[in-house]
């Protein structure tokens, strides 16, 4: 088939970026690092990029595609050939570039060596026993374990644009790997360092980190979990847990999120007088409800006893309470499957039941329509 590609070059020395387009002969089944093989190969031998082992484990080869990060290797061209479709090449965001689709990894491993990515067991004689830990206690950290460090979250992360030294969704992912990890014993000494400035709490939340894994870590998740180990472990000076915290006694009292307290509840009376003329400009367009009488929901005691049972039941506080959440996601994603019967009928089997749950969406490809209902 015939592939065309156009890739963002660029010259470090003469400090110049330029859009070119080429075209190659590929096989049916290649990917997007094949082309570029080709191209650098058959006709601009200039062309630089990074690679390893070509089989989406070692995370060498990630770049932007159309402005999303991707891992070369694992992107098939099939689909935009089909849809006649050009793709855009170039190197990933956030951190400087090299020349053409390299980029100086160099603050990414420093924002990986600044959370310790080290277990540490808290004694220096191991003994002769082994210790084994349970399948449940290292469920917690299962998808925090899958990363190959790529860089394609970071690539994407809306914090990291806006602020640099934010630790970023990759280094905190690895951070929870071993605060999850019960062998550890400095859960506490990390979480106190995760939670300083450019820490856990400057997530803005975007989820781009989420969407653009190639391997399923979900750092976002890993975020949140540490969040919630921070708080369980009373850690929780910082205006974004205030804030996380006052949601639930907020919901858990009136059944819904009272935003005329927040800031108060958050930053403290003080602080928060500061904000009274923006506060007052708000009431003028009747954005602000009257904080006396506190409006209840109707149903709050629905509410009350949701987070009763979530509390009686046990084993849902800190981290383990998303990762229960993260079982259910998996199965409704992998688990809904079609079955064809004897006389051609196809029976959907879902995963917690007939109409439970919508199915998820499929994943469109670009030229892609999607069929009408």
């Amino acid at each position: 088939m015939r592939v065309a590609l156009k890739i963002w070059r660029y010259d470090a020395l003469a400090g110049k970026r330029a859009l070119e387009e080429y075209e190659v002969d590929a096989s049916e089944e290649a990917t997007l690092l094949d082309c570029l093989d080709v191209v650098k190969d058959r006709i601009d031998g200039s062309l630089a990029y990074r690679k390893s082992c070509r089989m989406m484990i070692c995370g060498s080869c990630g770049m932007r595609m159309d402005g999303a990060a991707v891992l070369a290797c694992k992107t098939q061209m099939r689909p935009f050939v089909d849809a006649g479709h050009v793709p855009v090449i170039s190197a990933m965001g956030n951190l400087p570039i090299v020349k053409d689709l390299v980029v100086d990894m160099e603050p990414f491993w420093g924002k990986m060596q600044a959370v310790t990515p080290w277990l540490q067991p808290g004694y220096t004689d191991p003994g002769e026993k082994e210790y084994v830990v349970s399948q449940e206690r290292m469920d917690v950290i299962h998808k925090e374990s899958l990363c190959i460090m790529c860089g394609c979250c970071v690539s994407e992360c809306n914090s990291m644009e806006s602020d640099p030294d934010f630790l970023g969704p990759a280094a905190l992912a690895k951070g929870m790997r071993f605060v999850g990890d019960p062998r550890d014993k400095a859960t506490v000494e990390r979480l106190q360092a995760y939670s300083d400035e450019h820490g856990i709490w400057d997530c803005t939340r975007c989820y781009f980190c989420q969407e653009r894994c190639p391997k399923g870590v979900d750092p976002r998740d890993a975020i949140a979990k540490l969040g919630a180990e921070a708080m369980e472990h009373g850690i929780d000076s910082d205006l974004g847990a205030k804030h996380a915290k006052w949601f639930v006694t907020s919901t858990k009292t009136t059944g819904w999120l009272r935003e005329t307290e927040l800031v108060p509840k958050t930053q403290g009376i003080v602080r928060s007088l500061k904000e009274m003329k923006f506060a007052m400009g708000l009431a003028r367009h009747g954005k602000v409800p009257p904080p006396i009488p506190p409006h209840v929901a109707k149903h709050v005691d629905e509410a009350r006893a949701l987070y009763d049972i979530v509390k009686d039941q046990g084993g849902r506080d800190g981290a383990q309470g998303i990762v229960q959440s993260e079982r259910a996601l998996s199965r409704l994603e992998f688990e809904a499957d079609e079955t064809v019967t004897e006389n051609g009928q196809v029976v959907v089997r879902e995963p917690f039941g007939p109409g439970s749950f919508p199915r998820p969406k499929p994943v469109e490809q670009p030229g892609e329509e999607r069929a009408a209902p």
